[in-house]
């Protein structure tokens, strides 16, 4: 089963652009192809961030000058 897909027009650095069909001949892959998987990463890594960022939500702040205490406290600065 084939999924539907949309048309959209997109404007590339002319660089990447070479690279990208480099990469599409190298790999006989679509430059669409290659456009939709990066994206779709980029996308999936925001949404880690955002859970991650949930998750910590109810963690206590700390100050910078508290930071930098406990690094050395650790023994990592």
């Amino acid at each position: 089963m084939e999924t539907a897909t949309k048309r959209a027009t997109i404007y590339l650095d002319p660089i990447l652009h070479k690279a990208l069909k480099l990469k599409s001949i190298e790999t006989s892959r679509s430059i669409s192809d290659l456009v939709n998987q990066a994206v779709k990463e980029a996308l999936a890594e925001d949404a880690e961030d955002l859970a991650a960022f949930e998750e910590r939500a109810n963690e206590p702040m700390l100050s910078y000058d508290e930071m930098v205490r406990k690094l050395k406290i650790d023994g990592r600065i």
